[in-house]
Parts: C-alpha cells; structure tokens; sequence
C-alpha cells in the first residue's frame, strides 16, 4: 500500500504484477504517473525557489560561504 493509493483510480499492487505479463496500457498508466508527478514536482521546486529567492534567502551563496570556510 502506497502514500497515495489510488491517486488516478489504479491500485499500485494491480501494476506491480509481474512486468512479463504487463499489457500496454498499464506501461500507459505507469508513464503517465511518471510524467505527472515529474510536472508537479518541477514546477513545485520552482515555485519554492522563487518564493526563497524573493523573501531573501540565497542558499546557494550560504553554501558558498559556508564551503569557503572549509577550505
């Protein structure tokens, strides 16, 4: 059982059958899962970049520093 179960109405367990004897439209689904949460989780590490980015924190340049310290 998964995080979310049934996020697009397929039950994980039924595609996670032997990949053999899969049929195409469960590599179908398997894609499609794969390209939707690809998208959302982009488009969310932008959005929090953006949101740092305009409240000031520059993590980037903290682990600058904080690399220059090192050495």
């Amino acid at each position: 059982m998964g995080l979310f179960p049934n996020i697009m109405g397929v039950d994980e367990q039924a595609l996670a059958y032997d990949i053999t004897r899969a049929h195409s439209a469960d590599i179908w689904f398997l894609k499609i899962r794969f390209y939707m949460w690809a998208t959302i989780l982009s488009v969310g590490a932008f959005l929090i970049g953006n949101i740092l980015g305009a409240i000031g924190v520059n993590l980037f340049g903290e682990l600058f520093e904080w690399l220059k310290h090192l050495v």
